[in-house]
């Protein structure tokens, strides 16, 4: 195995050796239904529990072991687990370490665990942690569809261990700078979470009426159509007919162009049958999985071309002599009408919904057609000056926000240069190395 680094590249005072001469290389034991109950319960963990900021104990499962089982499969402060499996090749080998978080815990065959002999713990996890970022471990597992790592490959991996000494700055060194990058994440997304608040009470103060001017109305007085989209079986992936939106291309405000589908009819038929969306028509999602994007609304922009709608969707066509569809989407996405399209949302088999009748009764608060206008620019205005400033505090973030998984590059020998130290590595006995497992993967 030639992952980590050229033994002539190590300075002064390291060694490179293969994990299993300097810690114990461990699968976990196979779930089986006789397990499933006994009278020595004890739990486990598996690898949904191992995360990128380490381990998840919210839902941990419990099996029979037995006190020999526990001898060999139970857990002890400063063992790491890596995911030995994953569909996912980001996920290979992600490592955590252990706590003596829950009492008499053990671990199944989704994880690998590796028990130092000597070496420091928190040293080998940032080594492994590195090695699972920058994908050097799904180079070498095997498998199709699901990526294994196997305990005999990892127990081979080939390790840079510098003196103990060094080892322990290196991990203050890393700790040190992780601590800064999750306190800079999460004041980041403080950052986004006052964006969308800044975005929410601006749509809110636009939409609220503010003088005697503004009129109430029902959305389906407003309206010249209300009606649900054709229905299309198995709209296509290759160009043929008029494109067709997806169903989740409606978002609050947002009108997603970028992934369309293809209806198989033609022009003529589509505009026919009163299927081909104008601008200003306004969408509403009918039907989603998710309550809270059911009668999320938004604008068919210019400059579309022939387009048409699914039967999820629901189109209005407003009497923009005295409606701006710009103005009502807004009304439609914050304060009181919103919070009666919520209210008329019902679910059934799994699936939220609200019919056209629920949508012709939502109260809409209009000013002048020229204030609509006015207030549209407005927000406009706004949502652009907010989209940049989210921008930046993403491109900004030391972490991929939302995952959890540190960008971090592979920590290179330059980085990781020892001082001037003896060298004082225990080393494990012969009797030692011959317990490391070299289990096929």
């Amino acid at each position: 195995m030639s992952e980590g680094g050229n033994p002539s590249e190590l300075p002064k005072g390291w060694v490179q050796v293969r994990l299993d001469e300097i810690a114990e290389v461990r699968l976990g034991r196979q779930r089986s239904p006789k397990n499933h109950s006994g009278t020595q319960m004890r739990p486990y963990l598996r690898a949904a529990n191992v995360d990128w900021n380490g381990l998840k104990l919210d839902d941990v499962k419990e099996m029979n072991f037995t006190d020999d089982e526990v001898a060999v499969y139970g857990l002890k402060k400063g063992d790491i687990l890596l995911s030995e499996a994953s569909g996912s090749v980001s996920e290979v080998g992600k490592p955590a370490i252990w706590n003596d978080e829950i009492a008499d815990c053990c671990f199944q065959n989704t994880l690998i665990r590796v028990r130092s002999y000597g070496v420091d713990p928190g040293y080998l996890l940032h080594f492994l942690r590195s090695e699972a970022i920058r994908g050097a471990f799904v180079k070498h597992s095997r498998g199709v569809g699901i990526h294994h790592l196997g305990a005999a490959r990892l127990a081979a991996w080939q390790v840079p261990v510098p003196p103990l000494g060094e080892q322990r700055r290196i991990v203050v060194a890393l700790d040190e700078q992780l601590s800064h990058l999750a306190s800079g994440t999460e004041t980041l997304r403080g950052a986004l979470t006052k964006a969308g608040a800044l975005r929410r009470k601006i749509l809110a103060s636009l939409t609220t009426p503010s003088s005697s001017g503004w009129t109430e109305h029902q959305l389906g007085d407003l309206a010249t159509t209300v009606r649900n989209g054709m229905y299309v079986s198995r709209p296509g992936i290759e160009p043929d007919g008029v494109p067709i939106l997806r169903i989740g291309a409606v978002r609050p405000l947002q009108l997603d162009l970028s992934d369309l589908r293809y209806s198989a009819v033609e022009v003529q038929r589509v505009a026919e049958d009163g299927y081909l969306l104008d601008q200003g028509d306004l969408l509403f999602t009918r039907y989603n999985g998710n309550p809270a994007y059911v009668g999320a609304c938004a604008v068919v922009p210019e400059g579309t071309g022939a387009l048409t709608y699914p039967d999820k969707l629901i189109r209005v066509q407003l009497r923009q002599d005295i409606a701006d569809p710009e103005f009502v989407a807004m009304v439609c996405t914050g304060g009181p009408a919103r919070r009666v399209i919520q209210a008329a949302v019902k679910t059934t088999a799994g699936q939220a919904g609200i019919a056209g009748k629920d949508l012709k009764k939502v109260p809409i608060w209009l000013p002048s057609l020229d204030e609509q206008r006015e207030r549209a620019r407005a927000y406009r205005d706004w949502e652009e000056t907010i989209s940049r400033l989210e921008a930046e505090i993403s491109k900004g973030s030391p972490t991929q926000i939302g995952c959890g998984a540190l960008s971090l590059p592979k920590p290179s020998l330059a980085v990781w240069s020892p001082r001037t130290l003896p060298m004082s590595l225990p080393r494990p006995s012969s009797t030692a190395s011959a317990r490391s497992e070299r289990q096929p993967g």
